[in-house]
């Protein structure tokens, strides 16, 4: 049996991947992000919480750009893992599972994503 030499693409920016594979990515991506945002916000919680000056200093740190930054982010990864996490879970019920609503599904999870990204800056800043 003869084996056939077939083209390897494995340069990942020259695939066109559809929207569908995106927003799977972006779910496991985002899923990374609210949980490692988690680990950082518990430590914050947990040094807030051992005394007055502790929770002074916390507070400071909370006025930075960068932290409020990192704060946006978080709250914007964990919009999009929610909404995500809702289609995931109404395709697991057997609907939006053809590629034309399966892509409706996810532009309208985008859209919705960056509405709640809007209202988590209007809530930070």
């Amino acid at each position: 049996m003869v084996r056939k030499e077939r083209p390897k693409n494995l340069d990942l920016s020259t695939v066109k991947f559809p929207i569908t594979a995106t927003a799977s990515i972006l779910h496991r991506v985002s899923g990374i992000i609210v949980f490692i945002a988690l680990a950082i916000f518990l430590t914050l919680l947990n040094c807030s919480l051992s005394s007055a000056q502790d929770f002074q200093s916390v507070q400071g740190y909370l006025d930075l750009f960068i932290v409020e930054f990192i704060f946006w982010g978080s709250l914007t990864g964990l919009a999009y893992h929610a909404v995500f996490g809702v289609r995931h879970m109404i395709q697991d019920l057997g609907y939006w599972e053809e590629m034309d609503s399966a892509s409706l599904s996810a532009k309208v999870g985008f859209g919705l994503t960056a509405v709640l990204s809007i209202l988590a800056g209007i809530l930070v800043w």
